[in-house]
């Protein structure tokens, strides 16, 4: 079965930090740029961040460059995002998805609240 699963969101403190992982299965994960997206509440999907189907190259949204770093392991078909220093408005449902878009996760749900 060709899915994306994604896992460890929460609530966390303004200033703390979460690691989301998204496991791969039924396809060559290897093969493909991935990316994590959000949506906040009332608001559209946002990409956060990208990283190539090697790990070489990596993009990152100006809010949350330097705080967010996106990893992936291909032998181990895993994409994680750490995100450090989160602020409320990080609040949001994030998914893992194939950069084309073609596959999403059914998402986790990150809150930053005190």
């Amino acid at each position: 079965q060709v899915q994306l699963v994604e896992s460890g969101g929460g609530l966390v403190q303004p200033g703390g930090s979460l690691r989301l992982s998204c496991a791969a299965s039924g396809f060559t994960f290897g093969s493909y740029s991935m990316k994590w997206v959000r949506q906040a509440p009332g608001k559209g999907l946002e990409r956060v961040c990208s990283i190539a189907s090697d790990g070489s190259n990596t993009y990152y949204a100006d809010s949350v460059k330097g705080r967010f770093t996106i990893l992936r392991d291909n032998a181990k078909n895993t994409l994680w995002l750490q995100m450090n220093g989160l602020k409320p408005e990080d609040t949001a449902v994030y998914y893992c998805a194939t950069n084309d878009g073609r596959l999403r996760g059914q998402g986790t749900q990150v809150t930053v609240s005190s």
